[in-house]
């Protein structure tokens, strides 16, 4: 069983315009005002392309097996077409990162994809409303076989495409950023199913034989259950809950085509508004045939619950995703929401999810490759108790799922570090370790949920009950004594701060007035 953390690109290597990266949608996003919270971009996030080796170091410390990270396109391809240029600095950073890896013995598993797309294919071609993307990104996916898959065997071509599409075809709240209602994500989501079977049979007929690796695609999704597991309307509805999250991508590629109610529903919706043809694109049937089966492991990325119940909405001339499947979601007042409000703690709802892919989709080889907890707290809070119940209470449930029959392999912790949140930039925490972002040195702090992990990692998930409570109390011990450590260390950041900005400014300040007053001086007794 392999015991790891995670991360992506954007939100931690910093350096957007260094060393001939080319930009992303998300450099593009982020610096147009009013996208992101406070403003803020990953233009520098956790200086993580000049960190390597102190990050290694702290996997070290972890004792993971494993490290799952991203590769950003636009910085070995600065354009995203491999035939305008390479960029080898880019390619030798991966290089020296999955060496580096390897020397510390812990398994790179590598996505190719974590939404960063180079900014041009945007601009040229509309990203992932254009079909062309799928030549791109297979060019893309070869170079990366070709340059890093003598050592890399496990390969994820998508990380959570839902929120590509959704988030930024749909709503717009994530890069690049564009609201089209209804039609967007599922043009976005259709493209992305075919580049990855499109990349899947790439490796398969090229790669395989010599590399002997793995290529899957990364899905996340929460568990959606019926509020009355006795109404057939609210188990209805929680299955197309999941259907329209998870299924929307897992179906066609195990399964061959989209789930039956999505295409009953949103070619329902698109009758209702006298549209002739369905919102929902079609496969024809050779793609069928050409997309199942496309996948030698299933990455599932998994945080909360929710309460779901049929609601109808009432016939709108504009459509979305939203309304399409008519349902409404509810939290249980009582579930722990310690972080944002969005993510509550509902353990029970992981094994359910995974016992439903293991009858759905043949019992598949699983890799869990995000699961965390994150907090929204403005002062670092290193003493994460609430990181720590969440982590035993969702690592128990894939316990009880493998005791089920079901076919997981493997555990990602999200994330390493705290790092840019996306449309809500520095103000959620996912982080094992916390960073102090107002320091220029971008300094790493363990809080408590390390000692914790390394614990459950150590004992592979089975720990001696008596002993769980000595390290709880280790775990709040180290955390005060780094918590006060931190606190010295703030106070010599913003005594620097006054330093080099504060004292410079009040001197300057000073000198103008006395020159005023001079001039002032001189004229009176002139």
């Amino acid at each position: 069983f392999l015991w790891g953390v995670g991360s992506s690109a954007y939100q931690t290597e910093g350096a957007w315009d260094k060393d001939g990266k080319g930009p992303s949608i998300w450099d593009a996003f982020t610096h147009g005002k009013g996208k992101v919270l406070g403003n803020e971009t990953g233009d520098s996030a956790c200086d993580g392309y000049y960190r390597v080796k102190d990050d290694i170091q702290l996997l070290k410390e972890l004792k993971v097996n494993h490290y799952l990270l991203s590769i950003s396109w636009p910085r070995i391809m600065p354009t995203g077409i491999k035939a305008e240029q390479l960029n080898e600095k880019g390619i030798q950073f991966y290089n020296d990162t999955i060496n580096s890896l390897l020397e510390n013995n812990i398994t790179p598993i590598v996505s190719l994809y974590h939404w960063d797309l180079p900014q041009v294919l945007q601009e040229k071609y509309g990203g992932w409303q254009n079909i062309s993307m799928i030549n791109y990104f297979n060019d893309y996916a070869n170079l990366c076989f070709e340059k890093f898959g003598d050592r890399v065997k496990h390969w994820i071509t998508f990380s959570n495409p839902w929120a590509v599409a959704e988030k930024g075809y749909e709503t717009g709240e994530h890069a690049p950023g564009l609201k089209l209602g209804g039609c967007g994500a599922y043009k976005a989501a259709h493209h992305i199913i075919k580049t990855h079977a499109k990349v899947w049979h790439s490796y398969n007929s090229t790669w395989r034989r010599e590399q002997r690796g793995m290529v899957g695609i990364s899905l996340t999704s929460g568990w959606g259950e019926p509020v009355d597991p006795h109404s057939q309307t609210d188990r209805d509805a929680a299955e197309r809950y999941i259907q329209f999250h998870l299924g929307w991508f897992a179906n066609p590629i195990y399964r061959g085509d989209y789930p039956e109610v999505m295409k009953n529903y949103v070619g329902r919706k698109s009758a209702q508004q006298g549209l002739g043809t369905s919102r929902l694109p079609t496969f024809s049937v050779q793609e069928k045939t050409y997309i199942k089966g496309t996948s030698d492991f299933l990455g599932i990325g998994h945080f909360t619950t929710r309460y779901v119940l049929q609601k109808n909405f009432p016939f709108l001339q504009v459509s979305s995703y939203h309304t399409d499947h008519d349902l409404a979601e509810l939290v249980d007042p009582n579930w722990p929401a310690p972080g944002p409000k969005w993510l509550y703690s509902v353990p029970w709802g992981f094994r359910r999810l995974l016992n439903f892919i293991k009858t759905q989709y043949g019992n598949p080889l699983i890799y869990v490759t995000e699961n965390g907890m994150s907090e929204t707290v403005q002062c670092p809070q290193l003493c994460d108790e609430w990181r720590i119940q969440y982590l035993k209470g969702y690592i128990n449930e894939i316990l009880k799922a493998l005791n089920d029959g079901v076919n997981v392999k493997g555990y990602t912790a999200w994330s390493l570090l705290d790092k840019f949140e996306w449309n809500k930039g520095f103000s959620e925490r996912f982080g094992l370790y916390h960073i102090d972002f107002k320091n220029k040195n971008k300094p790493r702090y363990p809080k408590a949920s390390v000692d914790y992990y390394k614990k459950i990692i150590s004992a592979n998930g089975f720990p001696n009950p008596r002993e769980v409570e000595n390290w709880h109390q280790k775990a709040m011990d180290t955390c005060s004594a780094t918590q006060q450590h931190l606190a010295a260390d703030s106070l010599i950041t913003h005594m620097e701060m006054v330093t080099e900005i504060v004292l410079p400014t009040v001197f300057t300040l000073c000198i103008l007035i006395s020159i005023v007053l001079l001039i002032f001086y001189l004229r009176n007794h002139s």
